[in-house]
């Protein structure tokens, strides 16, 4: 089996309201030629606070790559040991039980990955097998745990410790005024996320079977833009119709497992807006309450990259809807544009 157990998520404490993103946007760019649209854009994500590492005047400066790297690396030794710890008591299982860990971000980088520093300083087995990825963007989340269920199928005696870092707002760009970055600017939301995957366990989200789906011709509609200042995200708008190629890969998984997309508990969908979510609906024919703790996870803390799918998660478990025998998806899309999907059942 591949179980995956509740997640332990974090937020920075500095928060960002509507009002405070709307604001800025006005002050920073008043001349915008196309300043109405993006305003009802933001408002229309759905976003109504999120946190950050730093208060917003700080975060809308830009000291550099180099600079910006060193806030990142200090978030990690700050915040990583917490999460890890809690998603490892959540688990019921130690340090030296972890035998793999996958480690997903796709707003910093180093080399090494933080997953060595995480050996050297929270104890973590030093034979453990690392798995980091960085460039699955939004879909990390999902692909993470697919990637946890499928080492634990092939090691049924292991338990992988997943570890979700983003601090999206390190990747602001000052001089990014086209209605793609405004918008993004107005969406993402920085976060941190553990769980564990186990071999082995009485009680938690069984992962039956993943998949994953790349549309062709659509590879610079969510990509980075790599310069002298770092990562500028570029955002099509075409994104918005990318949902109806992708869905009919989830309808075939879920009718693989000798069920139908209608009879789902839950979907827990890694929600870049509304509009995703709307689409998934429509054309999953699902019912659109079964995305209320996506809905929710979007609302509190925004666009969190590959943090999203564990805030959705923690908040299904909090509920009290991860309740025996409910079979739903789990769901990210990203870069590519790709999509990463998983079927579990809760134990």
């Amino acid at each position: 089996m591949s179980v995956l157990c509740p997640p332990e998520v974090h937020f920075p404490e500095h928060e960002v309201t509507l009002e405070d993103t709307l604001a800025a946007a006005r002050r920073l760019h008043p001349r915008h030629p196309r300043l109405d649209t993006v305003l009802s854009l933001i408002e229309n994500t759905g976003v109504r606070t999120r946190r950050i590492l730093q208060p917003l005047e700080a975060t809308l400066a830009h000291p550099g790559v180099a600079a910006r790297t060193g806030l990142y690396w200090q978030a990690v030794r700050t915040h990583l040991p917490g999460v890890v710890a809690g998603a490892l008591e959540r688990a019921e299982v130690s340090r030296d039980q972890i035998h793999a860990v996958v480690f997903v971000s796709c707003t910093g980088f180093s080399m090494p990955s933080p997953i060595v520093w995480m050996v050297n300083e929270l104890g973590l087995p030093t034979g453990v097998d690392q798995i980091p990825l960085a460039q699955l963007g939004c879909a990390a989340g999902s692909g993470a745990i697919s990637a946890a269920a499928r080492y634990c199928r092939a090691h049924p005696d292991r338990n992988v410790l997943i570890v979700a870092f983003e601090l999206c707002s390190l990747c602001y760009q000052p001089t990014d005024s086209d209605v793609g970055a405004l918008l993004s600017a107005g969406l993402f939301g920085d976060g941190f996320a553990a769980a564990v995957m186990r071999g082995t366990a009485r009680s938690g989200l069984r992962i039956e079977r993943s998949a994953s789906e790349t549309i062709s011709g659509t590879a610079d509609w969510i990509s980075y833009d790599v310069r002298e200042t770092g990562f500028h995200f570029r955002l099509d708008s075409r994104v918005r119709h990318t949902m109806r190629a992708v869905t009919p890969s989830i309808g075939k998984l879920v009718a693989e497992a000798g069920t139908t997309t209608g009879q789902l508990d839950f979907v827990l969908a890694h929600a870049g807006g509304p509009r995703i979510l709307a689409d998934l609906t429509r054309y999953l024919d699902i019912d659109p309450a079964l995305h209320r703790f996506s809905r929710a996870a979007l609302s509190e803390h925004g666009n969190t990259a590959s943090v999203l799918i564990f805030d959705s998660l923690a908040r299904f478990w909090d509920d009290g809807a991860a309740r025996p025998g409910a079979r739903g998806i789990i769901a990210g899309f990203g870069p590519g544009v790709s999509a990463d999907f998983s079927l579990g059942v809760v134990l």
